[in-house]
Formats: structure tokens, C-alpha cells, sequence
């Protein structure tokens, strides 16, 4: 057979599998959503930072500087709620989640300062968000070191005397993100998760279609290959998740959410086909073990969710242990995911971006050598 002709009838069954996803509407629907309307849903996910947090007050000592010291939570990152002293109030706010932490001024608390001993005030966290209660108490204990601060300094103005406190001078400087956008995060690791399921879903629901309704057989026994029919499908949804790509980053990140585009588009997208094209190759293979649309559905969701969860979008890779960094090296969205962050807001090149594009195109080649030979065997 020429080329041209196998060329053509991979054109053909291409062309069916437009048709069929079009004909499809919850499919369809579902492709559109995920590149639409769930991007900009992320773009207003909360973000991982103090806003308006509600914090009790119980104010035992009732003098100037313990006024002074609930002045100085700032509003935009705290709501002071005043509070009677009873522990049972306390409790019923917090397991109620109406606080986030409560803050007890003790008796003698300025007198202590002023005798420059340590007064004990009392922080109640609420730490069932872990990061929402580490920040919560990393703000108060920098705002009472200030005020300590300040308060050993305006002593020794009165006295006379001048203290000098040893102060570190850190100059920050934030690349890639200088205003520490959140959104920007958020809808880029949205992106990748959902370029991910639909990478691997699509082709699997595709073949599985196939074994359905009883018509992979009527493929094989037509002059196409198995190669054929598998690269068809994995070509016809590469396609789609590209054209879903395009509108993602260029009209909802870009035009609506203000992600810039720093790296070249035409080394973004075509690495996006890289990366759809390998795994697809785990969309093939997760298709040779299920029997129909309800059970490709488990499969996906079982390969899927750790894929996401450690290849670096919501966790850091450099923090597990080294026998699952290992195992991670098998995902190619551990690759993809330094490679769209490096493109899309560093503007890195392909000089840079190499070595993990390769790793990432030899996990297809196994993944679609496997898929494909499965392919096969189910039909001999």
C-alpha cells in the first residue's frame, strides 16, 4: 500500500471521529466546558493567602498597647471580631467555623512589655485548612514582633539611650509573576489538568465506542490496520485538544484572566501535540482493559488522578520521597508541566526545553507500543 493512500484513509477515519464526537453532545459539551468555563471557574479560585480572615479578640487586659496591638491587624488581611470571655463561646465559634483562630490578651500584658518581660498571649488556631492556619499564625506572631520592636525602641528614645536592633536587609526580586498573581497559577495548572483527562479519555472512549457497538470488528476486517484505526482516533482527538488549547490559553487565560503568552506560540501549541499525542498512547492502552464506556471511565479516572496529583500542578515534586519522585518520572505530565510553565510565563526555547521533551516522547513510544500491541492481541 502507498503511502498516500494509507495517509488517506487515516484522513478518512479521522473525519468519522469529528462526526461522531459532534453527534455526541454530552461529550461534546463536556470537551467545551473543560476548556471554557472550567479555566475561568479557576481563575477565581480562592487564593492561598489571608483575606478578610475572621479572628476573635478577647482583650483581658484592656490597656493602651493591647488596644494598639488589635489596631495593628491590618483589615485586609484580618476581620476582628470582639469577644466575651467564655472557653464554651470560643469552642462553639470555632467548631462552627465562624473563626479562624482566636487571639487572648492576657492580664498585665502591657505591664509586662513595659518591664520588658515576655508576656504569654494565647493563639487558637483553627488548622482544619493546614495552609489557611499556618499563614494565620505566621502573620500574628510577625505582627507582635514588630510591635515588640517598636515598643523597646520608643523606651529607649524616652530614656535617652539609642538601641540599635540588628536588622537583615532582604531585596526581593519576583520573576515570571511580579505581582504574585494568583490566577495565573491557578489557570495554567487548570489547563494542564483538563488537557490531561482529555488526552486520555477521549481516545479510550473512542475505541471503546467501537467494542460498543459491536463495529471494531467491521474496521478490522477492512483494509485498515490496527495502527490505523488507533492513530485515526488518537489524531482526530489530539486535534481537538489543541483547537481546545488554543481557546483556553488565547481567549479565556489570556484575553479575560490576563496570563501573559511570554514564549513563542508556535513552540507552546506544538508542544501541546507532543504531549497530547503521548498520552494518547495511555488512552489506547487503558482501552484494552475495559469492555465498555462505564469501565474505561474507572480506568481513566484511576490513571488520571495520581498523574495529577504528583506530577508537580498541586504538590511539589521536590517534597515526596525519592521512591515516588521515581515512580513519577513515568508520567509524562511530569515533563509537560515544566515545559508549559517554562514557555508559557519564563519564555523558555527549545535549547532549554529539550531534554524533557525527548523524556516525555520516549514515555509515548512505550506507552503507544504497548496500547497498540494490546490492540491487536484482542483481535487475532
Amino acid at each position: 500500500m502507498s503511502l498516500r493512500r494509507w495517509l488517506t484513509q487515516v484522513s478518512a477515519l479521522m473525519t468519522k471521529e469529528w462526526k461522531q464526537l459532534y453527534r455526541d453532545r454530552a461529550l461534546l459539551s463536556f470537551v467545551i466546558f473543560i476548556f471554557t468555563l472550567d479555566i475561568l471557574l479557576a481563575s477565581g479560585a480562592p487564593a492561598l493567602d489571608l483575606k478578610q480572615t475572621p479572628i476573635g479578640i478577647i482583650d483581658r487586659d484592656h490597656s493602651a498597647l493591647s488596644r494598639e496591638l488589635i489596631y495593628k491587624l491590618p483589615a485586609q488581611q484580618f476581620t476582628v471580631v470582639p469577644m466575651a470571655d467564655q472557653d464554651q463561646a470560643v469552642s462553639h465559634a470555632l467548631e462552627r467555623g465562624e473563626l479562624r483562630g482566636v487571639l487572648t490578651i492576657p492580664h498585665g500584658f502591657e505591664k509586662d512589655l513595659l518591664r520588658a518581660q515576655s508576656p504569654a498571649l494565647q493563639l487558637v488556631v483553627d488548622a482544619s485548612d493546614a495552609n489557611l492556619g499556618f499563614l494565620l499564625s505566621s502573620y500574628t506572631e510577625r505582627i507582635l514582633f514588630t510591635l515588640s520592636g517598636e515598643l523597646v525602641g520608643g523606651q529607649a528614645a524616652a530614656q535617652g539611650r539609642s538601641v540599635v536592633l540588628p536588622q537583615i536587609d532582604i531585596q526581593s526580586r519576583t520573576r515570571f509573576n511580579p505581582s504574585l498573581t494568583e490566577s495565573w497559577y491557578a489557570t495554567l495548572s487548570e489547563l494542564l489538568t483538563m488537557v490531561t483527562v482529555a488526552c486520555i479519555l477521549l481516545p479510550a472512549a473512542a475505541l471503546v465506542r467501537e467494542k460498543e457497538r459491536g463495529t471494531v470488528e467491521q474496521l478490522l476486517v477492512s483494509p485498515l490496520s490496527p495502527l490505523q484505526i488507533v492513530l485515526a482516533k488518537a489524531f482526530a482527538m489530539t486535534s481537538v485538544v489543541l483547537l481546545g488549547s488554543l481557546v483556553a490559553v488565547g481567549l479565556v487565560m489570556h484575553q479575560l484572566v490576563g496570563v501573559p503568552f511570554v514564549g513563542s506560540p508556535w513552540v507552546f501549541f506544538s508542544l501541546i501535540a507532543l504531549y497530547a499525542i503521548t498520552s494518547s498512547g495511555l488512552g489506547v492502552l487503558a482501552s484494552t482493559f475495559a469492555r465498555n464506556s462505564g469501565q474505561v471511565g474507572l480506568i481513566v479516572v484511576l490513571l488520571v488522578m495520581p498523574i495529577i496529583m504528583l506530577s508537580g500542578t498541586w504538590s511539589l515534586r521536590e517534597s515526596m520521597p525519592d521512591w515516588l519522585q521515581n515512580m513519577v518520572a513515568f508520567s509524562p505530565m511530569t515533563y509537560f508541566v515544566d515545559i508549559a510553565y517554562g514557555v508559557l510565563l519564563k519564555g523558555s526555547d527549545m535549547a532549554v526545553l529539550w531534554p524533557k521533551a525527548l523524556k516525555m516522547s520516549l514515555l509515548g513510544l512505550a506507552f503507544w507500543a504497548l496500547g497498540v500491541y494490546r490492540f491487536q492481541r484482542q483481535f487475532r
